[in-house]
């Protein structure tokens, strides 16, 4: 016998948890398809600091954590794998997941977003030799070496400070003047002497040999003049890209390629939602991600109730 699922909920960052946190509650037969680990992008954060009840803040993993611990007593179902296509069939929707199909009466899309690429000359070749889009996750290989972070908001901040417990110096590279980080993380980037802000400036090239990044060239664009900076690693953070290019011919995507919902997460597609960063919103916090993946859940509940 077949098994057909109330709900399949693509994506295990917070908003995906919380969502099936919420439709497994609600007794809603729930399976939640995660393509590599559960917890999403907050997996690689050192310390969150803005998430309500946490004084002090808490490491990303272990929010991350209490977040499946929560899910796991009201019994939701997970299972590791890439779903690849979406079909409407009415009633039920068919998900194929590494080649198989599964049937759900109603899908919540949960993807999240990946970092943003410079698409410059030796950024793909150096990918894991000394080129990273995670502080957090390569930042411990750089002890007393010059690295670079390329960016200027609180991601690209926080990662800066962060990689300043190990390299022998930071170099924040940013195409303006100014940072578009909050004034918490800017001053703290200022006074943090291993740190050297690099204004006005692009990355044009990763330079490096067998042994991985030597040197990045950059470009400063008041005067056009070119330079080379001496570093052995690349930190990339200037935003992310939504992870929805599968579902192109399937929802309506803005030009940017996040999901096009209405304020209940609706999507184009009746049955299907979207909620947390793969969608278009305003603002891309936990918070609001988790509030997203509640909303998405009681819309989701009623819009079965509608078949009963």
């Amino acid at each position: 016998m077949v098994t057909v699922y109330d709900v399949l909920i693509i994506g295990g960052g917070p908003a995906g948890l919380t969502a099936g946190l919420y439709t497994s509650r609600a007794k809603l037969k729930t399976l939640l398809v995660e393509r590599m680990i559960l917890g999403g992008q907050v997996m690689t954060t050192t310390k969150v600091e803005n998430y309500p009840g946490f004084p002090g803040g808490i490491d990303g993993p272990d929010l991350m954590a209490r977040f499946q611990e929560h899910c796991q007593e009201f019994g939701l179902e997970t299972m590791t794998g890439e779903v690849t296509a979406l079909v409407d069939q009415g009633e039920e929707k068919l998900v194929t997941v590494d080649g198989k199909q599964l049937r759900a009466r109603a899908v919540i899309i949960t993807t999240g977003a990946e970092p943003s690429k410079l698409g410059v000359p030796g950024e793909s070749q150096f990918v894991g030799r000394g080129v990273s889009y995670c502080a957090t996750c390569d930042g411990a290989f750089f002890r007393n070496v010059p690295v670079a972070i390329v960016g200027g908001g609180d991601t690209a901040a926080e990662e800066a400070l962060f990689l300043s417990r190990f390299a022998s110096k930071v170099y924040l590279v940013h195409r303006r003047d100014e940072l578009r980080a909050t004034k918490v993380l800017q001053d703290r980037i200022f006074a943090n002497d291993k740190i050297e802000p690099i204004w006005n400036s692009l990355v044009e090239g990763v330079i490096g040999d067998n042994t991985g990044v030597t040197a990045l060239t950059l470009r400063n664009r008041k005067d056009d003049t070119q330079s080379t900076l001496d570093a052995v690693g690349m930190f990339v953070a200037i935003g992310v890209t939504p992870k929805a290019h599968f579902l192109a011919d399937i929802l309506d995507l803005n030009p940017e390629g996040y999901i096009l919902t209405d304020s209940e997460c609706r999507t184009s597609m009746p049955g299907v939602f979207a909620a947390g960063d793969v969608r278009k919103k305003i603002l891309k916090q936990i918070a609001t991600a988790v509030g997203d993946g509640a909303i998405a859940a009681i819309v989701t509940e009623k819009y079965l109730d509608g078949f009963e």
